[in-house]
């Protein structure tokens, strides 16, 4: 049987230390994110009408599921397309 031979080892890319910043409704302390503000919620969309994950908006989870959902009634009252 052969032994294994260990790969030299390369080294580790140095982790970076993100800054604690807030998203863009916890800096301004909105606690409902308005489904008929239809200005904010196309700057979370992209042209086919998907929403930004939130790594590219830059939301917080709580947020970002707040958006979902204000994104999702809008649809359904049309003031936001499904696709496009």
């Amino acid at each position: 049987m052969q032994q294994k031979r260990n790969k030299p080892r390369t080294p580790r890319m140095v982790r970076t230390v993100r800054e604690n910043t807030e998203c863009r409704f916890c800096r301004d302390k909105v606690e409902y994110i308005d489904y008929k503000d239809v200005e904010v919620l196309q700057k979370l969309l992209t042209q086919r009408g998907k929403i930004f994950s939130r790594k590219r908006s830059g939301n917080c989870a709580g947020c970002q599921r707040k958006v979902q959902n204000a994104v999702k009634r809008a649809r359904y009252m049309a003031l936001l397309p499904f696709v496009s």
